[in-house]
């Protein structure tokens, strides 16, 4: 049921109690409310702005604390820890371990050229042999028969192989012509500068090496007594 309102908009109970069979027939109730003055509310509206109050403007510097060197120190302590810690492992661990590895490298390359040489002698004696066995092999089958006797008249400069010495002529040429029986040449070498002596060779070569070589292979057959003689 709709409530009628005064003048100031307060309901008023008495009108509404008398009028109740008329006005809420059928009807909503609706409640009043007077208009308000147009005037007066926009007056109400317009104000004067509330003069802001100044307020005192206040800066704060903080104080600059001290620098402090302790950063430094630790960094200085830092690298110096560092650097003794390298000298020490280059000292008594890379230091010592690159030596031993280099001292092997060097025994390694010792022993290998040691080896070398070993081989080079080897093959060298082998080749030696070789080549004398070849020349014994051609000298038996150029052999004659009947062997010869020649007596040098003048002094060659070849490396001569002896099996005998005497002052006596007449033997040395005995005992060549018993060579000559088996088949064996011989030479006979006079009596030169301050020796008396006849000597009766085998064979003779340009080098000293080669002659005591066959020298050194006759000996079982000729004696101990073969020895080289330049003349």
């Amino acid at each position: 049921m709709a409530k009628r309102k005064d003048k100031d908009g307060q309901p008023n109970e008495n009108l509404n109690e008398g009028n109740n069979a008329e006005d809420n027939f059928g009807l909503p109730e609706i409640e009043y409310k007077p208009l308000e003055n147009p005037e007066s509310s926009q007056q109400e509206s317009i104000q004067e702005p509330a003069a802001e109050e100044t307020k005192p403007s206040y800066s704060y510097t903080p104080e600059e604390e001290s620098k402090s060197n302790a950063p430094v120190i630790i960094a200085v302590i830092i690298g110096l820890v560092l650097v003794v810690a390298a000298f020490l492992i280059y000292q008594y661990v890379y230091k010592p371990q690159a030596e031993k590895e280099k001292k092997e490298l060097a025994d390694k390359a010792a022993a290998e050229k040691k080896k070398r040489e070993e081989e080079a002698r080897i093959a060298k004696e082998r080749e030696e042999e070789e080549r004398r066995r070849r020349e014994e092999e051609a000298a038996a089958a150029a052999k004659p028969t009947v062997g010869t006797v020649e007596t040098l008249s003048s002094r060659t400069g070849r490396y001569y192989v002896v099996i005998a010495s005497a002052v006596d002529g007449d033997l040395i040429n005995d005992y060549a012509q018993k060579l000559t029986a088996k088949g064996v040449s011989s030479k006979i070498i006079p009596p030169f500068g301050k020796w008396k002596f006849y000597r009766l060779t085998i064979s003779d070569f340009d080098t000293f090496d080669a002659a005591q070589t066959n020298a050194d292979s006759a000996k079982p057959e000729f004696g101990e007594g073969a020895w080289v003689l330049k003349y």
